[in-house]
């Protein structure tokens, strides 16, 4: 399955790496490259991230990666990743365009 990158999702996880760089460039590196290799096991298994409990739509899940969401959705050709929010952040729905 193809993997796409919403433009808000690239431009959640550049500011969390700058954020994260700041206090430790070593860490950057390291979360970002987990949260790819995160993304990059939905290709062959898309329904691993549990549901959205704001949305409670199958096809709206997410990963948790530390004290982050990787929010996606599940599509006929392509899962979309559609942001990357802090845990502790409310999910506003228009965001992910329901």
């Amino acid at each position: 399955m193809k993997i796409v990158w919403s433009p808000l999702a690239v431009e959640r996880a550049s500011k969390i790496v700058d954020y994260i760089t700041q206090d430790k460039p070593s860490a950057a590196d390291k979360w970002i490259h987990t949260v790819f290799s995160k993304v990059e096991k939905l290709r062959l298994n898309p329904d691993i991230g549990r549901i959205v409990p704001e949305i409670n739509e199958h096809h709206f899940r997410e990963l948790i990666y530390g004290n982050y969401r990787i929010i996606y959705r599940i599509e006929t050709k392509q899962i979309s990743i559609l942001t990357i929010r802090h845990g502790k952040q409310i999910l506003p729905t228009d965001e992910i365009k329901v």
